[in-house]
Parts: structure tokens; sequence; C-alpha cells
């Protein structure tokens, strides 16, 4: 009951006192503000733990098992938060059932030029132009080995952004260079490769078949016991991605995460006008529908053969029960997080608890994909 009401005033101060300020400052200044802050904190035994009495929210029936690995809630953070792993000590504090590093990649990049960020609170988005900033595999794989993380650790990984990884062999090479590295990181329990960054050289040329196909079977050539997850592009038709996920299967690859940034900027839930000269995908609230409709048709299609990481649009326990409903094992997100405060990752997990509770579900896994079955009687 402390938990609940020490996160119910944190939301009602985030939203009235704190959010007003953040929202005027510039987005990058405060993301960086809170990852220094975030990484203090996070080195320190007491501060972990008076979080996690204030934040965190635990129920059994929150509990899973994904890709052989434990999980103690769905609820996680996405790419593109904590690039370089600084909060990596901080994250199950708040109450994360597992978090993602990254999008890294094997050379170092200073990101796109600024602005690279820009907020649609009509719209409840954010225009993301970061262009895979990030110190690269080896330094951020170099803190996680430093740190035992306390909840399952996903590395993102990327092509270095850069006109020399345009071609597609040397993309190839990039990737699988960054990958050989996780495989064999002690911390890392599963990897993410990112087919789908639209902010790099070059676009997305891996989302496509014929090249995802190459780049998929050089991948398999290196010996990896861990599970590896696709980030998947939205904006693709289904008989598209379809093909995409048939390729994935062919070459055993264990999950697909639904998905990146939403490119189109006549959706109709973009209500802001966005300045033609703030290029970007848009994250948020506009992936919503987009992300349910592609997890529920892959779930239909493949969900025995695929995990589904559902991200996109998540700012409430009904919003993350949607997802698992329509066919994810697991959630992410960073937008919602950024709207509503970080108390968010404890009140969707208790509202969870609730919704499985009222529709009559042991734990989490009776509810994954329940919409696709008829009832019984």
């Amino acid at each position: 009951m402390l938990s609940r009401f020490i996160r119910q005033i944190t939301h009602f101060l985030y939203k009235h006192a704190l959010k007003p300020i953040f929202f005027a400052c510039d987005p990058e200044a405060v993301h960086n503000w809170f990852l220094r802050l975030g990484r203090r904190l996070g080195g320190f035994g007491v501060s972990r733990g008076l979080f996690k009495v204030a934040f965190c929210y635990s129920n059994p029936a929150l509990r899973s098992r994904v890709f052989g690995l434990d999980f103690s809630n769905p609820v996680g953070l996405s790419a593109g938060f904590d690039k370089n792993g600084d909060l990596i000590g901080l994250l199950p504090s708040f109450g994360f059932g597992f978090s993602t590093i990254g999008s890294v990649t094997l050379n170092p990049y200073p990101g796109n030029p600024k602005p690279r960020l820009l907020r649609l609170p009509r719209s409840k988005g954010i225009v993301v132009n970061y262009g895979l900033k990030n110190i690269g595999t080896k330094l951020a794989l170099e803190r996680l080995t430093a740190n035992t993380p306390a909840a399952p650790v996903i590395l993102a990984v990327a092509k270095t952004n850069s006109t020399a990884t345009c071609d597609a062999e040397a993309g190839i090479v990039d990737y699988t260079a960054s990958f050989s590295l996780a495989a064999s990181a002690p911390n890392v329990a599963i990897i993410e490769i990112n087919i789908s960054c639209p902010n790099a050289f070059g676009g997305e040329p891996f989302t496509t078949p014929e090249k995802l196909e190459r780049l998929l079977a050089a991948i398999r050539q290196i010996p990896c016991s861990k599970p590896i997850t696709i980030k998947m592009p939205i904006d693709l038709e289904w008989p598209q991605f379809k093909d995409l996920l048939d390729i994935i299967i062919r070459h055993r690859i264990e999950g697909v995460t639904i998905g990146n940034l939403n490119k189109d900027r006549t959706h109709h839930g973009i209500i802001e006008p966005i300045p033609t000269d703030m290029p970007g995908g848009i994250s948020g609230r506009p992936c919503f529908d987009i992300s349910n409709e592609l997890i529920s048709k892959t779930y239909q299609y493949c969900g025995q053969k695929l995990v589904i990481i559902g991200v996109g649009g998540i700012f409430s326990a009904q919003d993350a029960y949607e997802k698992i409903r329509h066919g994810a094992s697991l959630v992410a997100l960073i937008t919602g997080m950024i709207f509503e405060g970080p108390q968010l990752i404890g009140q969707i997990n208790y509202g969870l608890a609730k919704l499985l509770a009222r529709d009559g579900f042991k734990n989490i896994g009776e509810a994954v994909g329940c919409i696709h079955r008829q009832p019984s009687g």
C-alpha cells in the first residue's frame, strides 16, 4: 500500500510540477541530465533500495519464463533511452523486468546533427533523430561486464552509422563484428539485431528479404548460445513484413521486437505539424495501433515459432495488456515514461495484475494472444 501511495504522489508531482519544467527545456538536455543522475544513483545500494521500495510492484502472476529466461514481470525499457548502459544498476529499482541497452554499433558515433529530439505533446510522441549515437559495442560491453544486472539485459546491435557501411557487404561485416562481441559477453542475456533504424546512412538496407537473408546467414555462422530477436520496421505492408518473418524463422531466430519508429508523418495519430527541417522517426502513441496490428498478425501467423516483444505507445497498464492480449510475451517502452513519469512501470505492473485477475488468468503467460482464442463453452 505504501508503494502504491508513493507512486500516486510521484505521478501527481511529475504531472503538475516536474513535467512542465522538463518540457520547457531542450529534450536532449533533459535526457542527458537523467542519464548522469541515474548513473550516479545506480552506484549506491541505498538509493537502489529506496527506489525499489518506492516504485516497484511485484506479483507472482506477472512472472514468466521467456526465451528460457526468468522475468519478474513483462515490462521492460526499450532500446534508445539507455544507449550505453549508464542506467544498468538503477533500472530494476524502478520496476523494469528487463532493459534494452543500445543500439550499439561496432564503432562509436557522436550522433546526427542537433536538434535530434522534438516532443509532440498533443500526439504523445517524440520525433527521434539520434542516428545511433553511442560509445561503441566494446566500451558498452565493458560497462555491462563491470555491473551485475538484477534483471535480464537485451543488447541491441546495429551497424555503424557511416557512409562506409552503406554497402551491404560492409554492413554485414560491421553487424557481425558487433554480434560476435555480444555473443560472448557475460551479462548480455538476449541480443536484439536492429535492422530498422531509419536515421542512419543508407536507411534500412536490411529490411528487404534478399539482404536480410544474407545478414542472418552470416550471423548464424557465429557461435552464440543467447536468444536473438530482430527489431522490426512497422511501416511495411503485411505481405512484405511476412516475407521478413519467413526468413527469420528459417534461420531459427527466437524472437521479433515489434517494432521500431513510425516514419509515416501523415499518420492520423500525429496532431501537431512537424517542421520539414526536423528529420527522424516518431515514437510513442502514433506507433500504438500499427504495432498492435503487426503483433496480432505475427502471433496468428507464427506465434508458436517466435517470441514477440511488443513496443510502441504504451502509456498505461491497459496499453501493455492490449499488446499482450494481441500476442506479445514481453512489452517495452520509453515515451510513456517520459510523458507520465518514472513511477509508470510500477503502475503498469500493478494494473496488469488487476487485469489478469479480472479476466481469470492465473499468470501473464495465459493472457498472451488470448484475443485469438475462442472462449470455451
